[in-house]
């Protein structure tokens, strides 16, 4: 295995240095893709990029979306022959003391998916803890499965390699529903899944790039397509089955 962190960010300039600096102990190299922030962000980056070689930069553009940035990262990271990525966000929110945990997850089953499961203090909205109850539930139809603990947190152990052939394969969203969207599919395309838990906090005043109408809008229309998908595989999966124990079915085992 091996693995690479990955941090997209957007305009996060007052706390990528703290979590950059949070990741230097633990000997992973690091991945950051600017989608098309500022030049004060930009410059912060690049002054992070001088002071930790261990560290490189990938800037788009244009701002693309949170799905946009994280699928230029796994490209640029497969392609460097990494074969995974262990992802987090950029705002601070994330316990960086937990990488150990999620590495040691990844190394023992390099097949698999892990995912956060975050442990929440006082400090969490209570709105986006409802919202994420909707989300696990969603995510428990499509793939049919009380697997995922949480379709949302954005720290997660990602297996290179059937990702980006899921990408090459399929259109995925390029904002906030692409996280859930790419749990969704690797589990259609019978990726495992852990979970390794890690406290997440929301900090009083943080930037957040979460649109409460275009991306509920976005994540609704994902999940729908997501049970009508689910659905038409299990007529699929009925009909195979109908087929298989059929009477053409009983004349070619005698």
């Amino acid at each position: 295995m091996k693995p690479t962190l990955l941090i997209p960010i957007y305009e996060h300039k007052d706390e990528i240095a703290t979590v950059v600096d949070s990741l230097g102990p633990t000997g992973l190299p690091c991945l950051i893709v600017n989608d098309g922030s500022g030049a004060e962000t930009r410059a912060v980056l690049e002054q992070l990029v001088a002071k930790n070689p261990w560290v490189t930069l990938h800037h788009r553009a244009q701002n693309g979306g949170r799905g946009a940035a994280l699928k230029t990262g796994y490209r640029i990271a497969f392609e460097h022959g990494y074969s995974h990525v262990l992802q987090l966000d950029a705002d601070g929110q994330h316990d960086t003391a937990d990488v150990p945990a999620f590495v040691a997850a990844m190394a023992d089953d390099p097949g698999a998916l892990v995912l956060g499961a975050p442990q929440f203090d006082d400090s969490a909205p209570k709105s986006r803890l409802y919202g994420r109850q909707l989300s696990r539930l969603m995510v428990w139809l499509a793939t049919r499965s009380l697997a995922v603990d949480d379709p949302l947190c954005g720290f997660r152990g990602i297996p290179l390699r059937p990702t980006v052939a899921l990408l090459d394969a399929i259109p995925t969203g390029d904002h906030m529903e692409f996280d859930p969207q790419l749990i969704i599919q690797l589990c259609w395309a019978g990726v495992a899944v852990r979970n390794v838990p890690t406290r997440v906090v929301y900090r009083s005043g943080g930037l957040s790039h979460f649109d409460a109408l275009w991306d509920n809008v976005r994540l609704s229309g994902m999940y729908a397509r997501a049970l009508g998908g689910m659905l038409w595989r299990l007529r699929l999966g009925r009909g195979a089955a109908a087929s298989e124990s059929g009477p053409g079915a009983d004349k070619d085992s005698q």
